[in-house]
């Protein structure tokens, strides 16, 4: 039986559908294969594309005070305004990364001396001792035996307060400072036995006398290592 007419006689294949005609010209295989359907050349559609959403209003606000603030500032470096904000965010990151440093500093550098500080404990810088020591003994020489002892509490704790101001508060008592942990045993011991008669003095309403006044300044002096006199 013969074959259709337009169809080849040695079983070929049409290349009107976009299909390759066997002994075919290669011009005729490239445009067989270009009207085919089955690979697509032609490019894609560009996907449609999401314009970013605005931001908020206090944003541009705050945006545009920093421009009409700093774009002269950054003419004159030579820089224009969008390289110019940059450098100033970079410039921010830096303070807050130093703010945040300065806040912690003390607290690594308490905890890497907190195992030598915890087993000396804390004892008052001599000087200071030495210092208050001698107001004191000026006012016990006049007989001002209540003053003294009270100028030997007053002084002590704002001797703590400026070495350690995290271990005080407003309302802390004196028999509070003398249980606090950083002090050593001997610290602790002058505290309560100056708090004592502090108190008894402010309370009770009783006098001190040389006696009182002898025993609060010699535990002080034990604490703060500092010699009595002969």
């Amino acid at each position: 039986m013969r074959p259709p007419a337009g169809h080849a006689n040695h079983g070929g294949v049409s290349a009107g559908q976009g299909q390759i005609e066997p002994g075919g010209s290669a011009e005729a295989a490239w445009h067989a294969v270009r009207t085919g359907g089955d690979i697509q050349f032609s490019p894609l559609a560009p996907m449609p594309e999401h314009p970013p959403s605005p931001p908020p209003g206090w944003l541009e606000a705050l945006l545009k005070a920093l421009e009409a603030l700093f774009q002269p500032i950054g003419r004159l470096l030579g820089m224009s305004w969008p390289v110019f904000q940059y450098v100033l965010i970079g410039g921010a990151a830096l303070l807050m990364l130093f703010i945040v440093w300065r806040a912690i500093q003390p607290l690594l550098a308490r905890r890497a001396g907190g195992d030598d500080e915890a087993e000396a404990g804390w004892a008052p810088v001599r000087a200071e001792a030495e210092a208050l020591l001698s107001d004191a003994d000026r006012l016990a020489a006049e007989g001002r035996f209540d003053e003294a002892t009270h100028l030997l509490l007053v002084r002590s704790v704002r001797q703590i307060g400026d070495a350690r101001p995290d271990a005080l508060h407003p309302a802390s008592t004196a028999r509070e400072i003398a249980r606090l942990s950083f002090l050593p045993a001997i610290g602790r011991e002058a505290f309560t036995t100056i708090a004592v008669r502090v108190e008894r003095s402010l309370f009770a309403l009783r006098a001190l006398d040389a006696e009182d006044w002898g025993a609060a300044r010699a535990a002080y002096a034990r604490f703060a290592q500092v010699g009595l006199p002969g």
